[in-house]
């Protein structure tokens, strides 16, 4: 997926970056907030552990950051997408 050119061209203009280097940078951010949430929750406990942390520490911690973490949609089929709708 290439980033848009507008966000491109922003970032060349604002930070000196060439515009690979750009769209990159982008592409590091994009891939970074679309890790789903199972991935994203087992990676930082794994972290978390590595360092000492004990589980009931963990566990607050990982719910905290979910609370204002962007983290991908799980995907939905069309018929959860409906019962979404139409209950």
């Amino acid at each position: 997926m290439e980033p848009e050119r507008a966000l491109v061209d922003h970032l060349v203009a604002t930070t000196g970056l060439t515009p690979s280097e750009a769209a990159r940078v982008i592409e590091d951010v994009v891939a970074f907030h679309a890790e789903p949430v199972e991935e994203f929750v087992l990676r930082r406990h794994a972290q978390l552990k590595t360092y000492g942390a004990k589980n009931p520490e963990i566990f607050a911690r990982i719910a905290a950051e979910l609370e204002t973490r962007v983290v991908a949609a799980p995907r939905l089929s069309e018929r959860q997408l409906r019962r979404l709708v139409y209950g």
